[in-house]
């Protein structure tokens, strides 16, 4: 994420935060089963692929036969695929493995990635409070959304709460009047569930 790793990690330090980044083989599918929980804050970022007609989302984890074993059931199942050498899972995976309450620490996800409107019931019937996710298909490759997203951080940090943060961060793009019809508006892909009411702050 470059700068924005950088923007958003200083406006959550600002609003009190500790922050802990975890990244590419250090995600794994146990931190995603079992250790969301120690986190307030979750933002996770990644790109989404489809196999054998199933939206599987990137873990950083290589695959592994220890892996396999551990987790026979999902991969039986095609909740968790080892195809991509990386590690993917679907939304079943976290229908399975995050149980009602599993997430009552965590006040706010953030889930940057391609329809992640399809995750964002499951971490908030598991507990947490508020889920802002990107309801349509996204790139991570022009930085154009880790802008989008440190403008949401940067909102929440101030004191905004969920539906302000995101409101301030789409609005501007949708009342945008293009001088070349040929042109595209582009409206941000942000939307949440859960409490729009929470506050980082």
């Amino acid at each position: 994420m470059g700068l924005y790793r950088t923007l958003i990690t200083d406006n959550l330090q600002s609003a009190g935060y500790t922050v802990t980044f975890l990244s590419d083989t250090a995600v794994t599918l146990d931190v995603l089963q079992n250790q969301l929980d120690n986190y307030n804050v979750i933002l996770w970022r990644t790109n989404t692929y489809t196999f054998d007609h199933l939206t599987y989302w990137y873990v950083g984890q290589r695959d592994n036969a220890a892996t396999e074993q551990t987790y026979a059931s999902d991969v039986a199942n095609g909740y968790v695929n080892v195809n991509a050498g990386v590690l993917g899972v679907t939304s079943d995976f976290f229908s399975n493995h995050l149980s009602s309450g599993s997430l009552r620490n965590v006040t706010l996800v953030v889930l940057v990635s391609s329809d992640s409107d399809v995750l964002a019931p499951i971490f908030v019937n598991a507990g947490s409070q508020s889920v802002i996710v990107c309801n349509a298909d996204i790139t991570l490759t022009f930085g154009t959304i880790d802008d989008l997203t440190a403008s949401l951080f940067s909102y929440l940090a101030t004191g905004q709460d969920v539906y302000d943060a995101v409101y301030h961060t789409v609005s501007p793009y949708v009342t945008i009047t293009l001088n070349d019809e040929l042109d595209n508006n582009y409206t941000p892909p942000f939307a949440f569930f859960g409490d729009s009411t929470v506050t980082l702050t």
